[in-house]
């Protein structure tokens, strides 16, 4: 009998006893982008969230007339947390979802400080909101892959046409994934670690 249907609770995963390498990865983008999702979605350990109810005076900085807007009422204020080991690498991933506006720089810069990279997600129907994030990850020196989170309503765009609207560098890892879906988040968070791997070699060749 599974822990769901018994209600006990699950059983706790713990770091690996022998030596693993641990990092830590960044999943950043704009206001109701997915990450808090995407991070539950991935993480082996039940999530860290920072979330508030949102009021008048959050309203009145972030648009929330945009799609995909319209009905949140939560939102992160601080981080989100999750963890991900990779026994197969011997790597154990530290998952921190960062807000992407710049008026949280201060506490942005803290969270970013030691990741080696970030996975930036996007929403075609208001990419625009993205360059701000990819902005701050730039400023930072931080490679990043770019994963378009697929909701119902969005527009639907060919790679070419995403690269081009997000003026990409060529070399940047471009991806689709649903954040809901575990081995769609898996395969851009993969994505993104290859990236990191081929960065790493160039820097030291």
């Amino acid at each position: 009998m599974d822990s769901a249907r018994s209600g006990s609770s699950p059983r706790p995963v713990y770091l690996p006893e022998e030596d693993h390498q641990r990092l830590k990865i960044l999943v950043a983008g704009p206001l109701g982008i997915g990450k808090t999702t995407a991070i539950r979605t991935l993480s082996e350990i039940p999530t860290l969230h920072t979330d508030e109810v949102m009021t008048d005076a959050a309203a009145s900085a972030d648009d929330l007339t945009l799609d995909g807007l319209r009905d949140k009422t939560t939102t992160t204020v601080a981080i989100d947390f999750g963890r991900l080991t990779v026994p197969q690498a011997k790597v154990v991933l530290y998952l921190y979802g960062t807000p992407g506006q710049r008026r949280f720089l201060p506490l942005w810069e803290d969270i970013a400080d030691g990741a080696i990279g970030a996975l930036v997600l996007a929403d075609t129907r208001r990419l625009d909101q993205s360059f701000e994030v990819m902005d701050l990850i730039e400023e930072r020196g931080l490679d990043y892959a770019v994963a378009v989170n697929t909701f119902p309503t969005s527009p639907d765009h060919n790679l070419e046409t995403l690269r081009a609207k997000l003026d990409l560098d060529a070399r940047t890892p471009l991806v689709t994934c649903d954040a809901r879906d575990k081995n769609s988040t898996l395969d851009a968070l993969i994505a993104l670690t290859a990236h990191l791997i081929a960065r790493a070699g160039e820097n030291a060749s």
